[in-house]
């Protein structure tokens, strides 16, 4: 019986075109008892089409009898225990049996890995300890957004067994195949390529909205690096119905979309189709957790909305929250830890909270609870940033049922930073005499409003990063998850404090989120003076503190949202294409106008160069600089008069350039064509590579 599954898979096939260098290699490798490599590592910015080329792989593994396995760097903890855990998944092996055993016991194994830059805390991990325990005849292959870091060309051995890809924008042939397969007309192909350069996902967008619109007429679209903006703005216009274009929505918005997300704003009616018509999407990914769009799509999508509908954007900006914090308080666990972030996710483009928190660097880290062979750890943490009092209050709380230590890892499990939270309902006169911030809470509690009888008051009463004590954004990002999968589970919550070494850092953000100073419970240890930030939540309960929230930062964020310009896109051009841009700006060298329009003016050798949107004068200075090099040695001092003459301080024509230069017109162009392949080469370098 076929599955709808394989109808996808085949669907998913057609639309694969190009690649052929990177499938000749994957299947050369296939072939061999022992691949010339171990691992091949594929990068390229987002839209690039990594994640379709490694399905392919995958598909031609499978046809080959090659086992292997799928893992996505957005799905797992990346740590050792959550890289394993995904992999024990993955095989469907029972909790009890080891994951490496088992791919031990496959003789050639393959291991696909996508998103790997959200995974570079593992990198040294993966590359010393797991890779090297695979099978002879195992492969690895890897596709992130950045360049492998330094150690695997490095390590002498690494370096040998290594292969990497810098995946470029299609070429213009098989860009025009992929085209004609679509059934794009003709005579709009060439119009197409001259604005998207090739870009898989800029491609594929054309190829959605001739499918949507049931017609070939033309895009008219405009020459620009953004062109995927205007496709996508394009493809919002033409959503087949009302009901789907609230499903695109909804899946920008929120960190990911499942079918019951959609049935909780879209009634249960229309779930099913729309989740469906959703998944088929171009620049849709789908995860173990539910699908979610590629991040330029997601801004844009946003974007759109906000502007276009802002009380639609509000509404559904509620529906995802509300949907969300249920989801919190019925789970638990890692589950639950992943909904706190979707939460705080919501409102990632805050501009008051921003400041405070880190969004790019999340997930880089884990939050565990703490063992016995970590308190020395924690001990040294809390002498060099505090000091020996502070250490006695942590030793004197340690081990007690009221205490609870979260450690924030690393991927090699080193603590990088800790929360140590109290519940002080029911502390006792020695607990008053041994830790003054208890006291003071006490204290400061019986002057205004004492707790009632079974009331719990929980106290966040020390966090920090091992490096930068309590200024760092990435550790108050998941303090600030602990923090509100406890305000969301813990019953009979009466109040809760937050001691704060840099208080007057801290008191904005603790102003905005209605949790005040209070004078009173302040105290001093080690010489550092901590304020103290105090929410009654008797008075303001948890249910009516998130509402304020998402209204008071969906309000906050509206002014700023609106005068943020739209995010803008490096063209990455193939080959080919860099050489033809190469060759052509240089003709054009002299005409600004002329080199506004040239694909180089948004090419990452360029873009990477200045802070600012390049110019055609950046552009100019750029091949200025390349053309230089050539004088640098005197064995293509020849090259670089003969390019001088020609294009910077130019004859009228090469004929006199020849003349000039004292050259037979045939030895000219010869040198000439040397010159400009050395050119093209120096700026493809930094295209690939960055500055050098």
């Amino acid at each position: 019986m076929i599955r709808l599954a394989d109808r996808l898979r085949q669907l998913r096939r057609q639309r694969f075109v190009g690649r052929r260098a990177e499938l000749e290699l994957f299947r050369t490798a296939l072939s061999r008892d022992v691949s010339d490599f171990a691992m091949l590592y594929l990068y390229g910015p987002g839209g690039m089409g990594k994640t379709t080329l490694l399905r392919e792989f995958a598909h031609i593994a499978e046809e080959a009898s090659r086992p292997h396995i799928f893992l996505d760097g957005r799905h797992l903890e990346p740590s050792p225990t959550g890289f394993l855990t995904a992999l024990q998944q993955a095989l469907t092996l029972p909790p009890d049996q080891s994951p490496l055993g088992a791919l031990a016991a496959s003789p050639n194994p393959i291991l696909f890995i996508d998103t790997y830059e959200l995974l570079s805390p593992l990198d040294g991990w993966l590359r010393e300890q797991l890779f090297p325990q695979l099978p002879e005849r195992a492969l690895v292959i890897i596709a992130g957004r950045h360049p492998p870091p330094a150690a695997w060309l490095t390590d002498p051995a690494w370096g040998n067994l290594t292969r990497i890809i810098s995946l470029r924008n299609l070429r213009p042939d098989e860009s025009t195949t992929y085209l004609r397969n679509q059934g794009i007309p003709e005579t709009e192909i060439k119009q197409i390529l001259s604005v998207t350069y090739g870009h898989p996902l800029a491609l594929s967008l054309v190829a959605d909205l001739y499918n949507q619109k049931k017609a070939t007429h033309s895009l008219d679209l405009k020459q620009a690096p953004d062109i995927v903006r205007l496709l996508l703005e394009r493809f919002v216009a033409d959503v087949p119905n009302p009901i789907f274009r609230q499903a695109l929505e909804i899946c920008a918005h929120a960190f990911t979309t499942d079918e019951a997300l959609l049935a909780h704003c879209l009634g249960q009616e229309h779930a099913y189709a729309a989740f469906q018509w959703l998944r088929d999407l171009s620049f849709i990914e789908q995860g173990p957790l539910g699908l979610f769009p590629h991040d330029l799509a997601r801004e844009l999508l946003e974007t759109d909305l906000r502007w276009r509908n802002l009380p639609r954007f509000r509404e559904l900006h509620f529906q995802v929250r509300h949907y969300i914090i249920r989801q919190i308080q019925v789970s638990s666990g890692p589950a639950q830890q992943h909904t706190a972030y979707a939460l705080l996710f919501l409102h990632r483009n805050n501009p008051f909270m921003r400041p405070y928190f880190e969004w790019q660097s999340f997930g880089e880290l884990y939050i565990d609870m703490a063992q016995p062979a970590d308190m020395p750890a924690v001990e040294a943490m809390i002498r060099r940033h505090q000091g020996e009092a502070s250490v006695a209050v942590y030793y004197y709380w340690r081990g007690r049922a009221e205490s609870t230590l979260y450690l924030f890892r690393a991927a090699n499990r080193a603590i990088v930073g800790f929360g140590h939270t109290l519940d002080i309902s029911q502390v006792t006169a020695d607990d008053l005499a041994a830790d003054p911030a208890v006291q003071a809470a006490i204290t400061h509690l019986q002057a205004t409003a004492p707790p009632r009888p079974g009331d719990v008051i929980l106290y966040l009463r020390n966090w920090m990063d091992a490096e930068h004590y309590q200024m760092s954004p990435i550790i108050n990002s998941l303090g600030s998850i602990v923090c509100l999968r406890l305000f969301l589970s813990t019953p009979r919550l009466a109040y809760t404090f937050s001691a704060e070494s840099e208080s007057d850092y801290y008191a904005p953000m603790y102003d905005y989120l209605r949790m005040p100073l209070a004078p009173t419970a302040g105290f001093v240890m080690d010489g550092q003076s901590f304020g103290v930030f105090v929410h009654d939540w008797r008075a303001e309960p948890v249910a009516e503190w998130l509402d304020i929230m998402g209204e008071q930062e969906l309000q906050d964020e509206i002014t700023a949202l609106e005068s943020r310009p739209l995010p803008s896109q490096t063209i990455v051009l193939s080959e080919p294409e860099f050489a033809e841009a190469v060759r052509q700006a240089l003709r054009d060298i002299h005409r600004s106008d002329l080199l506004a329009q040239n694909p180089l003016l948004h090419s990452r050798c360029l873009v990477d160069r200045t802070d600012q949107p390049p110019t055609p004068a950046d552009l100019q200075r750029l091949l200025r600089e390349a053309v230089e090099t050539l004088a640098a040695t005197p064995k293509t001092q020849k090259q670089y008069r003969v390019l001088w003459r020609t294009h910077i301080e130019p004859a009228p024509t090469q004929e006199a350039a020849a003349e000039l230069l004292d050259l037979p017109f045939g030895t000219y162009r010869y040198q000439l064509s040397k010159a400009i392949e050395k050119i093209i080469t120096w700026l493809w370098q930094r295209e690939l590579y960055g500055p050098m």
